[in-house]
C-alpha cells in the first residue's frame, strides 16, 4: 500500500523534474526544445501548475476518501462502506474494510452488553430480596427497588450518598465497617420500624474484583418469623390442651387406685369425669384433624346452588335444644326470600354451628342469641348476636387464631379451634368473616358470602 501510494506522487513530481533537466539543456528534446528555450519562465510556470493540478486531484481524491470515512466513522453506519467507499483508492479502501471489520466486532460486544445489562437490571429489578452495593469510602453505587422499599429510598438520591444518608440504621454502618476490616461476610439481623420488617442483612466484600466495595443483600424474614412464633404458640397450645385432659384422666386413675374404686357411687362419679375428659381429647384431635385438612386444601367444597333458609334452619334446630338447657332463647330473624348462592351448605351450617355454639357458651342464663341473614351488595351477610359480656378490643383482633382464648374463657371447655375453622371455611367460600362487641354489651359475629 506504501509503495502504491509512493509512485503516484513521484510520477507527479517527475514531470516538472524532467522539463527542469530540459531547460538546463541535460537533455535534448528536440520537439519542444526551441520553445522550450525561448520561453523557460513560462514553461517552469506551466509544469508547475500542470503538476500543482495533478497533485491536487490525486490528494483530493484521499482528503475525499477521507472525509467520507470520517462521516461514515461518526454514523457507526457499515453498510455505507461498501456504497460510498467503493471507488476509493485502494489505501483507503483497505483501511475501511479494516475499520468495518472492527465496527461489526464493536456492535456484536455492545449487543452484548445490552442484552446482559438488561438482564442484569431487570434480575435486580424483580428480586424479593433488596440488593445494595456500598463503595470502599461507604458510598452507594446501587440499589434495587426491593431495598429502596424496605427502606424508603428515592433511588434517584440514593447515588453517590452515604451509606449513613440512605439507610439510617447504626446496625447497618456497623455491618460495613466490620465487614471491611474483616475482608469475610458477615451476617446481622434486626427490626425496621415502624412497620416492625424483620430483615437479615448478609454483607459480603466484593475484593478483588471491585476493591473495597460491599455488596449488602437484605431478605425480609416477617413472615417467616411470624410462621415460627406460630409453630411455637401451636406447639404450646396443644400441649397446653393435652395436659389438661391427661392431668385430670391420671388424677382420677390415681385416686381409684387409691381406693375410690371401691365406693361403687364415688368411682361412678370418678368415671363418668373421666369419660368427660376423654371426650374432651377426642374433640381436640378431631378439630385438630379438621383444621389441617382445611388449611392443606384437602377438603373439596361440594357446592349447589341452595336457598340459605335451609342451612339456617337446619343450623338453629341442632343448637336449640343446647340452647334451652344453658337458659337461653334462640331466635332465627333471617331475612325470607334470600337469594340461592352457590355454596357448600354443610360447611355453612358448620360455621354458623360453631358460632351459635360460640355464643351459647359465653351468655349468661336468661340472654338471647339470634341468627341473622340479609342481603348487601351481592353478598349475603350471616350474623350470630348474643347478650354475653362482650369481648374486650385487645381480644377481638385475635380471636378467630387456633387455640386463642380470651382471659374470661380460659376455664371455658372448648378447644379454641372452632372459630378458627370457621375463618377458613368461610374464606374457602371467598368470603370474610369478623366480630364486632362492646364490653358488658354482648358479641356480634358476622360473615359475608358473596351471591355466585
Amino acid at each position: 500500500m506504501r509503495s502504491s501510494l509512493f509512485w503516484r506522487f513521484l510520477a507527479v513530481l517527475f514531470i516538472p523534474f524532467l522539463l527542469m533537466l530540459v531547460i538546463a539543456g541535460l537533455i535534448n528534446f528536440e520537439p519542444i526544445q526551441p520553445f522550450v528555450n525561448e520561453n523557460p519562465f513560462l514553461v517552469i510556470l506551466i509544469s508547475f501548475l500542470a503538476s500543482s493540478f495533478i497533485l491536487f486531484l490525486l490528494t483530493k481524491r484521499y482528503t475525499d476518501a477521507i472525509f467520507k470515512l470520517n462521516s461514515i466513522l461518526q454514523k457507526s453506519d457499515t453498510e455505507l462502506f461498501s456504497r460510498i467507499l467503493r471507488k476509493s483508492p485502494p489505501e483507503i479502501e483497505k483501511l475501511s474494510h479494516t475499520i468495518k471489520e472492527t465496527i461489526n466486532r464493536h456492535k456484536d460486544v455492545q449487543t452484548k452488553l445490552d442484552a446482559d445489562r438488561k438482564l442484569f437490571y431487570s434480575t435486580l429489578g424483580n428480586m424479593n430480596d433488596g440488593i445494595l452495593i456500598a463503595d470502599q469510602n461507604g458510598f452507594v453505587t446501587l440499589t434495587n427497588s426491593t431495598a429502596d422499599k424496605i427502606f424508603h429510598i428515592e433511588e434517584v438520591k440514593a447515588s453517590n450518598r452515604s451509606l449513613a444518608e440512605v439507610i439510617r440504621d447504626y446496625r447497618v454502618n456497623e455491618l460495613f465497617e466490620k465487614c471491611s476490616n474483616t475482608k469475610q461476610q458477615e451476617i446481622v439481623s434486626f427490626e425496621t420500624g415502624p412497620e416492625k420488617t424483620f430483615i437479615q442483612c448478609i454483607a459480603t466484600p466484593l475484593d478483588p474484583e471491585i476493591p473495597g466495595s460491599i455488596l449488602f443483600l437484605f431478605q425480609d424474614l416477617t413472615r417467616i418469623r411470624q410462621l415460627e412464633i406460630i409453630r411455637r404458640d401451636f406447639v404450646s397450645n396443644v400441649s397446653h390442651e393435652l395436659r389438661t385432659p391427661l392431668t385430670s384422666i391420671k388424677l382420677i386413675t390415681e385416686t381409684l387406685q387409691d381406693g375410690a374404686i371401691d365406693d361403687p357411687a364415688i368411682a361412678r362419679n370418678f368415671i363418668e369425669k373421666m369419660n368427660g375428659e376423654v371426650d374432651n381429647l377426642t374433640q381436640l384431635v378431631e378439630e385438630l384433624l379438621e383444621l389441617s385438612k382445611i388449611e392443606s386444601g384437602r377438603v373439596p367444597l361440594e357446592k349447589r346452588l341452595v336457598n340459605p333458609e335451609i342451612f339456617i334452619k337446619a343450623a338453629c334446630e341442632r343448637m336449640d335444644l343446647q340452647a334451652k338447657r344453658a337458659g337461653l332463647l334462640l331466635t332465627n330473624s333471617a331475612e325470607s326470600n334470600l337469594s340461592k348462592t352457590l355454596v357448600d351448605p354443610t360447611r355453612l351450617e358448620q360455621v354458623l354451628v360453631n358460632l351459635i355454639h360460640n355464643a351459647i357458651k359465653f351468655s349468661p342464663p336468661g340472654g338471647k342469641v339470634d341468627v341473622n341473614a340479609h342481603e348487601e351488595a351481592e353478598s349475603i351477610i350471616y350474623s350470630v348476636k348474643d347478650t354475653g359480656k362482650g369481648i374486650l378490643p385487645k381480644d377481638l383482633e385475635r380471636i378467630f387464631e387456633r387455640f386463642y382464648k380470651t382471659d374470661r374463657s380460659r376455664s371455658e371447655r372448648g378447644t379454641g379451634l372452632g372459630l378458627s375453622i370457621s375463618r377458613h371455611l368461610v374464606e374457602a367460600h371467598n368470603g370474610k368473616i369478623w366480630a364486632e362487641s362492646q364490653p358488658g354489651a354482648g358479641s356480634t359475629f358476622f360473615f359475608r358470602i358473596p351471591i355466585q
